[in-house]
This record gives C-alpha cells, sequence and structure tokens, in this order.
C-alpha cells in the first residue's frame, strides 16, 4: 500500500568549500568526463555486493527487489541519465553522513593536493578521497538520489545543484525503487550525448564492462534493456580467455586508480585450500601509501560473494597491491572478526603473498626497466619487510636495491654489492639520513671513498630500523658507518694490500687527550678518526646501541629518553688539526676543542648545543688571529 509521508524539505550545507572543490575537480582532476559514469556504476555495484553480504545473515534483506543488477536509463528529450541499482540502498542519515561530507577522508589535504596536481598526477588523485560521486556534477546541472534501504518502509530524495548546499526529503513509496538507489543526472546543454545509447553503451563497456553485477542498458522508455554486461567475474575466466585490456580494466574497477598495472597475478590454487586470486601491481602510487594504519587493499570473495575489503589478505608490506580473492572454503555466515583467525586466510596469505613476490622476482631477473620502475615506486614500503618478516627476509633482502656511493643514478643490488666488496672487508657498510645529497656531503664516507669501498645511502625512513633485525646477507653483515671503530685499515686499497697509517704525532695526543679532559661531559670519547681524510672531525656512535641517525628517530619520536653521548673523531692527519695542537696557551686550546665538537656537530646535521657560546668561542678565535 502506498502512503504519503509529510515531511518539509530540509535544507542543509555540505561540510566543505564544496563549489571551489567542485571547481577544482571539473577542471583540475578529471580529464575526461566519462568518468562519471564509471563512478556511479561502481557505487551501484558495491550497493548490490553489500546486499549479498548483509543477505547471509538477514535473508528477508533480499527477499523482494529481484536478482542483483545494475540498470541505466536514458531519456534524449529530457535530457537525464538515470543510474540504478536495486542493491542496499541508503537512509536518510546515510545520505547526510555519505554524500553531504565531501572528501570524508581529509578534505583539506585532498583539496592542498589538487591545486599541486599537474599532467599525469591528476588520475593518481581519482578515487583516493571519496570524491568519485560528485564527479556527476561534471556533466549534470542537478543530482537526484532516491533510495530505500533494504528492509526499510521509508523512502528519501537527496538533491543538490553542486554549489553549496543539498536538500533532503521524504518521498512516497510509488516513487522510490522497491529497495535501492536511483541517481537522475539533469544533464548539462553541452553534456547531451551521455543521454545517447551509443556513447554511454561504449563507455560501459570500456570502464565498466566487470563489475560483477548485471548492468542493463534502456534507450529510452519503453524500449527493450540491452544487456551490456553479464556480470561474470573476471578472476573465474581462463587467462587465455582475457586479454590485457580486460586485465586493465579490471584493475581500474577494482582498484579506483586510472593508472595501467605494472603486472598482474592471476593463478587458482588447488589442494588442501582452493581459492582464485588475481592481484595487481599498481603503475602508480597511491596517496595513502605511508598511512599508520596501512591497511590493505585486496577484497575478499566467498563464492563470488564479496565478504569484506579489510580481511588481512598480504602482509603490511605488499599493502600497495590491489585485487581479490575467492574462496569456497570460508562459510558465507563467517564474521570478519573470526575471518582474521582462520587458518584457511592463513594459508591464503601465504600462498598469495608467495606468487607476488616469486613474480618481483621474475620481473627483477628479465623486466629490469620494469623492476625498477617498482622499486622506485614501493621500494620503501617493501623493505618494511626485511624489518617485519623474519621468514621472507632473505627474499626481500635479494629484492632489494639500493643507491650507493658506486651506482651514480642507478640502483645495485646486494649480491651486485658483495661482488664488488675489497679483500678484508666482512661488513656491508651502510650510511642512512633523510637526503642523497646530505648522505654524500657527510664525512663519515671519506676514507671509505678513499680506498673505493662501497656504501649503501639509506634515505627512507625504515632504512634506520631495518639493518639492526638483517643481521647478514650471504655471510656479510650489515655496519653503519657512523657507528663504532673504523676498520678501513685492515681492508685493502684497489688491487694492493692495506697500509699502515702513519704514527698520530704527539702533539696531537697531547691535544687530543687535552680535549677529552675538556669535553668529557658532552662525549663519550676523544679519538683518533681511521675514518677522515678531509674534514677535521666528525661524531660516531658507539660500538652498542643504535647507530647516529636511528638514535636520533627514536629521540625524536620519545622512543629513546636520553640519548647516549656521542664519540668525537679527530682526523690526525689534519692541517687543521695539527695547527691547533701546536698551539700551548689553554685558553685557545679550549676554545679548539668546544669548536670543533661543535663543528662535528653541524656535519652531523644538528646545531650546537650553546650558539651563544660556540659565537664567543669563535669571536676570541678570530680576535687571536687578527693580533698575529
Amino acid at each position: 500500500m502506498t502512503t504519503t509521508i509529510e515531511h518539509q524539505p530540509e535544507q542543509r550545507a555540505f561540510e566543505a568549500d564544496v563549489s571551489r572543490l567542485l571547481h577544482m575537480m571539473v577542471h583540475s582532476v578529471y580529464s575526461d568526463k566519462d568518468v562519471f559514469l564509471r563512478e556511479l556504476i561502481s557505487n551501484a555495484a558495491d550497493a548490490c555486493e553489500k546486499l549479498r553480504f548483509e543477505a547471509i545473515s538477514q535473508p528477508q534483506l533480499s527477499a523482494d527487489g529481484g536478482e542483483a543488477q545494475i540498470v541505466v536509463n536514458l531519456d534524449e528529450e529530457a535530457l537525464t541519465l538515470v543510474v540504478e541499482d536495486n542493491g542496499i540502498g541508503i537512509s536518510r542519515e546515510e545520505m547526510i553522513d555519505a554524500l553531504g561530507t565531501i572528501a570524508r577522508s581529509g578534505t583539506r589535504a585532498f583539496m592542498e593536493r589538487l591545486e599541486a596536481a599537474k599532467g599525469g598526477e591528476k588520475a593518481e588523485l581519482i578515487g583516493q578521497f571519496g570524491v568519485g560521486f560528485y564527479s556527476s556534477f561534471m556533466v549534470a546541472e542537478q543530482v537526484d538520489v532516491i533510495s530505500r534501504r533494504a528492509g526499510s518502509d521509508a523512502a528519501w530524495k537527496w538533491s543538490s545543484d553542486g554549489k553549496g548546499s543539498y536538500e533532503v526529503v521524504a518521498v512516497n513509496l510509488a516513487d522510490a525503487p522497491t529497495r535501492g538507489t536511483r541517481v537522475v543526472l539533469h544533464l548539462l546543454d553541452d553534456a547531451k550525448k551521455y543521454s545517447s545509447k551509443w556513447t554511454v553503451e561504449k563507455i560501459i563497456r570500456h570502464q565498466s564492462g566487470h563489475v560483477p553485477v548485471p548492468i542493463r542498458l534502456i534507450e529510452k522508455t519503453g524500449a527493450d534493456p540491452v544487456h551490456v554486461s553479464d556480470g561474470a567475474a573476471l578472476w573465474t575466466k581462463s587467462k587465455g580467455d582475457i586479454s590485457k585490456q580486460d586485465y586493465d580494466d579490471f584493475y581500474r574497477s577494482v582498484s579506483g586508480q586510472y593508472d595501467e598495472p605494472l603486472t598482474n597475478v592471476h593463478f587458482r590454487a588447488e589442494g588442501r585450500h582452493e581459492y582464485t586470486a588475481l592481484a595487481f601491481v599498481p603503475g602508480s602510487q597511491s596517496f595513502d601509501r605511508f598511512d599508520a594504519e596501512r591497511h590493505g587493499r585486496m577484497k575478499l570473495y566467498v563464492k563470488r560473494v564479496f565478504i569484506t575489503d579489510e580481511a588481512e589478505l598480504l602482509p603490511r608490506y605488499l599493502r600497495f597491491v590491489r585485487g581479490i580473492v575467492d574462496t569456497s572454503d570460508l562459510p558465507l555466515n563467517i564474521s570478519r572478526e573470526m575471518i582474521q583467525e582462520s587458518p584457511v586466510l592463513a594459508s591464503i596469505r601465504k600462498g598469495l603473498t608467495s606468487r607476488i613476490l616469486s613474480t618481483l622476482e621474475k620481473m627483477a631477473e628479465g623486466e629490469a626497466e620494469t623492476f625498477t620502475k617498482f622499486w622506485d615506486l614501493f621500494g620503501a614500503i617493501v623493505k618494511e619487510g626485511i624489518y617485519e618478516d623474519y621468514e621472507r627476509r632473505e627474499q626481500l633482502l635479494k629484492l632489494a636495491r639500493f643507491r650507493t656511493t658506486a651506482s651514480g643514478e642507478v640502483t645495485r643490488s646486494l649480491a651486485d654489492y658483495v661482488s664488488a666488496m675489497k679483500d678484508g672487508q666482512s661488513a656491508i657498510y651502510y650510511i642512512s639520513g633523510s637526503s642523497l645529497d646530505q648522505l654524500n656531503a657527510s664525512p663519515h664516507l671519506e676514507g671509505f671513498r678513499a680506498k673505493g669501498i662501497e656504501v649503501l645511502l639509506l634515505t627512507d625512513s625504515v632504512d634506520s630500523f631495518w639493518p639492526t633485525n638483517a643481521p647478514a646477507f650471504e655471510g656479510k653483515t650489515f655496519k653503519s658507518v657512523t657507528q663504532g671503530q673504523s676498520d678501513l685499515d685492515a681492508i685493502a686499497e684497489g688491487d694492493g694490500a692495506a697500509e699502515d697509517k702513519p704514527a698520530t704525532s704527539a702533539d696531537v695526543t697531547a691535544f687530543i687527550e687535552f680535549a677529552r679532559g675538556i669535553l668529557g661531559e658532552d662525549v663519550a670519547d676523544v679519538r683518533v678518526s681511521g675514518r677522515l681524510t678531509e674534514s677535521a672531525v666528525c661524531l660516531v656512535a658507539s660500538d652498542q646501541g643504535p647507530d647516529r641517525q636511528l638514535e636520533k628517530i627514536l629521540q625524536g619520536a620519545g622512543r629513546l629518553q636520553t640519548a647516549s653521548k656521542p664519540i668525537l673523531e679527530i682526523n690526525a692527519e689534519s692541517r687543521l688539526v695539527q695547527t691547533i695542537a701546536s698551539v700551548s696557551e689553554d685558553a685557545f686550546r679550549e676554545d679548539a676543542a668546544w669548536l670543533l665538537l661543535d663543528e662535528a656537530r653541524i656535519l652531523d646535521g644538528d646545531r650546537p648545543t650553546d650558539p651563544r657560546a660556540f659565537a664567543s668561542r669563535q669571536a676570541r678565535l678570530f680576535e687571536r688571529a687578527l693580533r698575529g
């Protein structure tokens, strides 16, 4: 029975600067207006999948409304395009929450990124901030959303012209779908082509042909529907029947990204557990790749019924991978909480992870250029696995690529590094910091460069952590060049034997002893350096505990209350040090010792601990020099 519900329209403001945002979307993000239809169809497909899942525990939700489908209705005379589904539908509260809050995952960050977007970066932003629905305003002067949630006896209409506000009002059940959502686009005059059957059918087949819900197209009122897509799941087909274009289109559909994947992993596992997996390695970075939560983006299906996109189907260091896993070994009514504890899921996770890493290994061996692009995009994330995944640490170390003091503009593997090690070299040397320029300028590298010893240049945040958890590679330990005593004297220079350094002069030895006494409260020790060849001083960490960069990170994150005292190393061959050591005046030697320590701090990226004292000592030194 049809009832009329008496409600006054409720006018509400969008929770964002919508006019500015929509203008930016039209002119900065979407270079191809056709994407609006794909976004609406994807939303409709998701609604059908949500209904299938909720109906597992509440069968009455799908008792009416027929099999899941998406219908696109066109009217060239009225200049409208309608996308209707018989999925889960949305309530009044959900309309306000989902449609009234633009860029829910971070409006300010999204808008800042939009303003900075140039060229190909535009496509990378799409689908990452929950703004797909609003692409409708590129082609429509008004958008109406009429919906009735499954199991509800009320229907609601959301309307907006996209210029700053929207309206929510109750509607008669006779004017709403039996269940599901109807999106009505009142097209702009210059978007008339989107009311044409030929244009719309082509777009659907090209962009949404692989959504797991059948799509019908009605050319005009009274016309018979045309079956545009049968809703057959791509992953159930034989690989020989799937073209590259099919894979690319499905990837875009499942990932919400508009790039081309670097590769895909499509296989069916049989045996103890049976499942089909179709995973993609993206061709561009997602904006949330360093999200602290680090959630994956793989969808779990059970017998083609979407269950969740929150199951941990891959370790977090592979969270950039997009795709689906479909299994028949889990019950349809399994809860999301039980999924995480399921031994079936653990087995799938292990098998899928192994297949993806194997694919990357083959890429590294046979497609060097593609692998280089992959590593530039996702290497910083994959290296998290060296720190976290003990079982696959050796495999990940083999995959890893690094810039080094010998690599120039390219990257090298650890196998390349080990094969080029010098006679007498027992460790893989590395230095970590915030940028290549900073690392290349570090005085810690001087002695290594002089002997032609390669050093890994590590600039990612995780690079300060994984070397401490990777005890060795092919029997060679990892050692920071900013930590402990240098063992350079034992390593051959070029093709010759290791050379002994000249003995330290008595004056320099005496000055070092003097500096040790003066600086004793601020440093753990003062000693002759075996790693410096040009600079006068540098700071190093002790053999025990973290290296200099890791200690700074831990202290900055509040994980280390008190930093350990550094060791001041002095270059006994430095002309400056020898000149200072030749002066016998204690006041001058004291100022010089403190200035050398501050110089080492500056070279290490820090500031003098007492700027005023630093300036005073420097002034006294200048005055002495001017006096002759």
